[in-house]
């Protein structure tokens, strides 16, 4: 018995729910990816914890997957752990001014939430589509504001399967970073310090933002969002597009004519199609305008 499905045996006496050969492209916003090998599902923490105990005995780390909004599976599956947590992750709760938010909460749910009981400081997320512990994990941000800027704790699980938790500066946030992109922990839920606001307000920033999501952003095709980081003193979408790269396509990937930031997925984009757009947008980038441009998608 390899691995792998040793884990998935130990999960299963644990009561977590294993799913086999799981087409990835149904758990990406790119809808790009092959089967994966065992995706575990598990309802609580002591399962959670459980599975990471397991994962620690065969010296294997598992791989979360939240809505699967930044990432890039191969063609071929993926042969390791995924975790994917949901609805035994998916509270609300609220004490004042303070909101703890299971990890498998979506943040545009949250947002909402925030709005619901005046709470101002969430509204840069509104439209973001991942998760609330991917968000943490990356320190998601947009139109200026960052998870970093509301972020009081997050609690986890360790890779030795204990509870814990990070807050303050031990979070580590940096550009699209935090302590656990290095740690191996998996985040449970997040503790958001927000501050009382105007509903009406609030509900105008959001709206005011979606739109500009709406009419700058290619949301009508499956993609991972931004696809690299943003450069030192430049935007990666205006660089792309000045070196005349937007419409650029690959096979069934393309460089979005909405905004050249992006890369969309026309239908029945491979993994090998986007990889390749990427290269040729890099290559293209660095030797027109000296600028390195780094991936911000995780691809496996």
């Amino acid at each position: 018995m390899s691995s792998v499905d040793s884990i998935c045996s130990a999960a299963a006496a644990a009561g977590v729910q294993v799913r086999y050969a799981v087409p990835l492209r149904t758990m990406t916003t790119f809808k790009i990816g092959g089967a994966a090998h065992a995706v575990l599902v598990p309802q609580d923490e002591n399962q959670l914890m459980e599975v990471m105990r397991a994962c620690a005995q065969a010296n294997l780390r598992p791989l979360v997957l939240g809505n699967g909004s930044n990432v890039l599976f191969p063609d071929a599956g993926y042969d390791g752990i995924i975790l994917h947590l949901e609805d035994g992750f998916s509270g609300l709760e609220l004490s004042g001014e303070t909101v703890r938010c299971g990890a498998g909460v979506s943040l545009t749910h949250l947002c909402r939430f925030a709005l619901e009981h005046s709470l101002t400081g969430l509204e840069f997320a509104y439209g973001i589509p991942g998760s609330v512990g991917g968000a943490a994990f990356m320190n998601a941000g947009a139109y200026g504001g960052e998870m970093k800027d509301v972020v009081s704790r997050c609690f986890h699980v360790t890779p030795s399967g204990e509870a814990g938790s990070l807050s303050g500066d031990a979070l580590d946030f940096g550009y699209r970073n935090s302590a656990y992109k290095r740690n191996g922990c998996v985040v449970t839920a997040v503790e958001f310090c927000l501050k009382r606001g105007d509903p009406a307000e609030i509900r105008a920033r959001m709206e005011d933002l979606m739109g500009r999501r709406r009419s700058k952003q290619p949301i009508e095709y499956p993609s991972a969002g931004s696809v690299f980081k943003r450069p030192p003193g430049h935007f990666a979408g205006t660089l792309i597009e000045q070196c005349g790269l937007k419409g650029t396509r690959i096979g069934g990937a393309q460089v979005s004519e909405k905004h050249a930031g992006f890369i969309i997925n026309t239908g029945g984009a491979t993994c090998a199609d986007v990889k390749a757009l990427i290269r040729h947008i890099q290559n293209t980038v660095r030797e027109k305008t000296g600028v390195s441009l780094e991936p911000e998608v995780m691809m496996l």
